[in-house]
Parts: structure tokens; C-alpha cells; sequence
């Protein structure tokens, strides 16, 4: 079997290198972390029998290059990359698994929420250029939380927050009642969460319901002092709208470790004082890359199995 990975961070970590090794010894790795343009990207892999990809968008052309392909296994959790449509009507099998790095994207999120409302980020910023502010922010304590999206890591979130006595606003497409009166959550619209949160933060998947889910129309919505998280995917956020928001003081502040493009081009963007970004290292803690690689590689070998 002809494997490819096409993941700088699952190609560099050793451990995960050692597993891939044992079961394909012939596997490409790409060592050197790489950034593949499309072409490249078709190049690399169209001799693969098997794929395990991160980011990297596979689409209908890129699959159409690949006539052995049979399996891609996701390194990571996001399946909005690949073209699932395609993958279907070529027989491509897809290798996943849910909520792999829940821990290490909730916990970052929940650095986010204590950074911004104690105002940590601005005030270590402002000290680095000499300047000496002691305002000291507000205690997340009690506060309300919104969070938009309660799968793997709303869950994890919410757990991560019990110690915080928040007040816990949730919003999701599945009927989850039973879970949110087992933990004290309080189910409201999209509206309400804008409306009354001192916090949202957003985990969703990335799709057609949810590109721009988030514009200056919704920020209007929310409190001047409000703080506004993306963690999941860039596009969820209209990342002009945000720019403006933060700007004129529609919301207090945000953080996001995800982009439309990524690496993201705006510059202004990213360097505004009151915007936490980070480059998508929210899955990355070293626990969760080797717990991502694991999966990929288990879910290969099983998926491939079939093609014996």
C-alpha cells in the first residue's frame, strides 16, 4: 500500500512517526512541513492508496487525480476539507473520528475566557511598551456564557466551566434537553445568547448553514462590553464585520484561532489590541496531536482492511 500523510505536525511528532512506520514502512511522510499549493498538493499525493490528510483541501479535481486512492483518514476532527460528496461517488472511504481533541480545544478556550475578562492579553501587551494599566477586568466567575454548538467540546467546555458558577446559555441543532437540565444549562435562541451573554463562543462545524453565521447585524446584538470566541472553523465569523465590531466598539473583545485563509493575510485583523488570534494550535497541545494521529492511523488500517 502506496500511504501518504500530507500533516506537517503528524509527519514531525516522532511518536506518531514510530506508528506509521510499524504498519507501513514505505509510508511518505511530509518532514520537511510543507504548505502544499493546489498543484503540489495533486502531485504529492496522486499515487497514494491511502491519505492521511489535516487541513489540506481535497476537493472533486484534487480526488480526480488520485485513481488509487481508497481511503482518507482525517488527522484532526474537522470534515468541512473534504469533498464528502465526491469521495462518495468515487468509492473513497473516509477514516474518522469524533471529539478526538476536545480537551486541548476546550481548555484553550477556556485561557481565552480568563484572559479577556480579566484583561490579561491587553494589559501584558500594554506593560511589554511601557505602559503601566491597572485595570484588572471582571471576574468570569458567575457570568453568562453563551455557547453556540454542544457537541464534543461545547461539552468539554462546560465541564471545564462547573467550578465558575456561570450562567449557561446553549444553542444547538440536535435536541439535547435531557443533557442540558442534567447540567444546569438554560436553552435560548441564537438571539437571546447575542442579546444576554457576557461571553459566546462558538462550536459549530463549518457549513452552509453556518458561513457567516456571525456578521455586524448579530454584534450589534450583543453587549459593548461583550467577548466573542471562535475556536472551530474561520468563516463562521464574517472576519470584516469582527474587524469593525472591535474596532468601533460595538463588542469589548474576541479571540479566534481559526481564519477564512489561512495563514490569514489581514493584517489589521490580527493586530488589533483587543483580538486574541492564534494560529489554529487550538487541537495541538501534544497530548491531542499524538491522540489525533493514533485515531488516523487506527481508523486507516481498519478502513483499508476492507479493501483486502
Amino acid at each position: 500500500m502506496n500511504i501518504v500523510v500530507t500533516s506537517p505536525s503528524f509527519s514531525k511528532n516522532r511518536v506518531l512517526q514510530r506508528e506509521i512506520y510499524r504498519y507501513f514502512p514505505d509510508a511518505k511522510l511530509n518532514l520537511d512541513g510543507r504548505r502544499f499549493t493546489k498543484r503540489e498538493l495533486i502531485e504529492y499525493i496522486k499515487d497514494a492508496d491511502g491519505l492521511i490528510v489535516g487541513l489540506d483541501n481535497i476537493d472533486r479535481e484534487v480526488l480526480s487525480h488520485c485513481k488509487n486512492l481508497k481511503v482518507i483518514a482525517k488527522y484532526g476532527v474537522g470534515l468541512n476539507n473534504l469533498d464528502l460528496d465526491a469521495c462518495r461517488s468515487l468509492g473513497i472511504e473516509i477514516g474518522w473520528s469524533g471529539g478526538v481533541n476536545r480537551l486541548s480545544v476546550a481548555e484553550m478556550v477556556l485561557g481565552y475566557m480568563l484572559m479577556l475578562s480579566r484583561n490579561l492579553y491587553i494589559t501584558s501587551n500594554q506593560l511589554k511598551n511601557g505602559i503601566w494599566n491597572k485595570n484588572g477586568g471582571f471576574e468570569l466567575s458567575g457570568k453568562v456564557v453563551g455557547v453556540i454548538g454542544v457537541g464534543f467540546i461545547g461539552k468539554e467546555l462546560i465541564r471545564l466551566l462547573k467550578p465558575f458558577r456561570c450562567k449557561i446559555l446553549v444553542n444547538d441543532i440536535i435536541n439535547q434537553d435531557e443533557y442540558y437540565r442534567e447540567n444546569n444549562l438554560i436553552k435560548a435562541s441564537k438571539e437571546q445568547i447575542y442579546r444576554e451573554a457576557d461571553i459566546i463562543t462558538l462550536h459549530t462545524p463549518l457549513d452552509k448553514t453556518t458561513y457567516n453565521l456571525i456578521t455586524l447585524q448579530e454584534m450589534r446584538l450583543m453587549k459593548p462590553n461583550a467577548f466573542l470566541i471562535n475556536s472551530a472553523r474561520g468563516g463562521i465569523i464574517n472576519e470584516a464585520d469582527l474587524k469593525y465590531a472591535l474596532k468601533n466598539g460595538i463588542i469589548g473583545g474576541g479571540a479566534i484561532d481559526v481564519y477564512e485563509v489561512e495563514p490569514p493575510i489581514d493584517r489589521e485583523l490580527i493586530e488589533l489590541p483587543n483580538l486574541i488570534t492564534t494560529p489554529h494550535i487550538g487541537g495541538n497541545s501534544k497530548e491531542a496531536i499524538e491522540a489525533m494521529g493514533m485515531s488516523a492511523i487506527r481508523n486507516l488500517r481498519l478502513k483499508l482492511e476492507s479493501f483486502k
